[in-house]
């Protein structure tokens, strides 16, 4: 595609601008069934290094899930931006713990444990029909997998309103294993997403 970029930038202004005008009813129940899916379908989680993420400009707030899977078990952590060129540093999370205002104006826990993650609860401005996520643009996310081996599981989260056909992905871009939307959970399986009921993704 000519001037990907330009594509790139007109769309997250558009899917923000539509997650940023949800009525504050129709995202708590959007949200609620977020939750409702990966509580049900991801038991695993419960035992895990779970990455999550500051909610920022109408995204899903995964607080909630996050100290439900922490009941059971879970560790969980919130992304530091480093700088500009290097992969995130989770540090741990607990509720109430110190934090200071971090890139983007994003809290991030203040002197907190660095914490190596094997599953990401990841935000989405947008994906396809792929599994390929549509970020903010700066790539850390891509970045920080990229030094992951074995990859950590990934559960990229987003309402409907966000799907598009294509992101034209990059050679750096990497598919989400997992999609949870309003809707249910998608898995990508060979570069297309697939559907897949609660109970079926709880016992892969």
């Amino acid at each position: 595609m000519d001037n990907l970029l330009e594509w790139r930038k007109h769309k997250r202004k558009q899917l923000i601008a539509a997650r940023e005008t949800l009525s504050e009813t129709i995202h708590q129940q959007w949200s609620q069934a977020i939750s409702d899916s990966l509580k049900q379908g991801f038991p695993k989680l419960q035992k895990m290094n779970i990455g999550i993420y500051w909610p920022f400009r109408g995204e899903y707030d995964p607080r909630s899930i996050a100290q439900y899977f922490l009941r059971h078990g879970a560790t969980i952590a919130l992304p530091e931006v480093v700088s500009k060129d290097e992969p995130l540093c989770f540090r741990k999370w607990l509720p109430g713990i110190p934090m200071k205002e971090g890139a983007y104006g994003i809290p991030v826990p203040v002197e907190a444990k660095a914490v190596r993650v094997n599953a990401i609860i990841i935000p989405m401005v947008g994906f396809d029909q792929h599994g390929y996520r549509l970020g903010y643009g700066s790539g850390f996310f891509d970045r920080t997998l990229a030094t992951y081996q074995p990859h950590p599981l990934t559960i990229g989260i987003a309402f409907e309103i966000q799907r598009l056909e294509n992101i034209y992905a990059q050679a750096h871009d990497i598919a989400m294993h997992y999609i949870v939307t309003e809707t249910g959970i998608f898995r990508t399986e060979d570069h297309e997403l697939k559907f897949i009921p609660t109970f079926q993704c709880a016992d892969e």
